[in-house]
């Protein structure tokens, strides 16, 4: 099959390019090569004869179209995205810009080329979302029918892009996908998100940051994991359906930095004179901060047959791992200030 992927060169982008291409696709990246960009994470498929790549800005019509007329996709799956939270709480023009405007370019541009013929009639497009969108949850689990509830510019800003999705498959008949995952962790994540922040804080000695008192609970998704689901999903989910993507396993986040402390620790790296545990420094809450994510993904093992093939501690011993075996790329987004500093924090109704 052909896919376009918007995003791939991102987190959980380049991990879905790496699963296509192995599993035998043709695949065309569309990324825009932001700050969380990194083509380094697909020096494995970069000379794969499968593989192409478009510098390209998803919220470009024209771009856009091109790259539509001719790689004629069977599937698009859309990761384009601005995603850090605290981005959006200090500049929420790019999110809105990108994560709602850009999804309504694709839709329009698939929209067009599907009444043209310029696509094939088994075309589907794959919108991956967040179960943040379904804003903070006191017991049980999110699935398929809960409301949304954004608490952050970043969410509000992906409930947006669903709901146009959906419309756009009420309306037009569009023949769309949404999935909605936990938060993810692996390989090649820009340092800016909660694990690689631990751990770059950690192997430099330096306190290890976590919001309010660190009892906010995440459902944690090991990245490869969710590249297979997203795969499956586009190839064998029906379309005006969704999916919620889950790892199974939650954990307060205080909890989970001394679990990775601990990992770091085994290795020899942490820098402090006492175990790196030690560095945890409980700072000022995000403003908004959801309390509790959990997902229910019994929808998609039910129908698809998918289930997350990575354990939490498993997942994260090889996340560390990674890590520890790319230290000079933390250590450089460390000293260029791109990654490591504190954004959204609102200060006397500004931020």
């Amino acid at each position: 099959m052909k896919l376009l992927i918007t995003g791939g060169a991102g987190f959980i982008g380049s991990a879905l390019v790496r699963h296509a291409i192995a599993c035998g696709h043709d695949v065309l990246n569309v990324d825009k090569l932001t700050y969380a960009s990194n083509l380094n994470s697909l020096g494995s498929v970069r000379d794969d004869s499968r593989y192409r790549f478009l510098q390209a800005d998803i919220c470009d019509g024209d771009a856009m179209r091109r790259a539509i007329a001719d790689f004629q996709p069977d599937i698009v799956f859309n990761l384009a995205a601005e995603t850090h939270v605290d981005r959006s709480i200090d500049g929420p023009d790019d999110f809105i810009r990108t994560n709602i405007g850009g999804v309504h370019t694709l839709l329009e541009v698939c929209r067009e080329a599907l009444a043209a013929a310029r696509l094939p009639g088994t075309f589907r497009f794959v919108q991956v979302s967040t179960d943040e969108v379904f804003g903070s949850i006191e017991s049980g689990c999110f699935d398929e029918t809960s409301p949304y509830r954004p608490s952050s510019p970043y969410s509000a800003s992906k409930a947006s892009a669903d709901m146009l999705v959906q419309a756009w498959t009420k309306t037009f008949d569009f023949p769309a996908i949404i999935t909605n995952c936990s938060n993810n962790y692996g390989p090649w994540q820009f340092p800016e998100k909660f694990i690689p922040t631990i751990i770059s804080k950690a192997v430099r000695g330096e306190p290890v940051p976590v919001y309010g008192d660190g009892q906010q609970v995440r459902d944690w998704l090991f990245v490869n994991d969710h590249a297979e689901a997203l795969l499956l999903a586009g190839q064998t989910g029906r379309t005006g359906e969704v999916y919620c993507v889950g790892g199974g396993t939650t954990m307060p986040n205080v909890e989970l930095a001394r679990l990775v402390c601990d990992l770091v620790d085994r290795h020899g790296a942490g820098a402090a004179d006492k175990p790196s545990r030690e560095l945890i420094t409980f700072v000022e809450d995000r403003p908004g901060h959801d309390r509790r994510y959990a997902i229910d993904h019994g929808k998609i093992t039910r129908e698809l047959g998918w289930q997350p093939a990575s354990d939490l501690e498993r997942g994260l011993a090889a996340t560390v791992d990674w890590y520890m075996a790319n230290r000079d790329w933390l250590n450089r987004l460390a000293a260029s200030g791109q990654a490591g500093q504190r954004l959204g924090v609102i200060k006397g109704g500004l931020v």
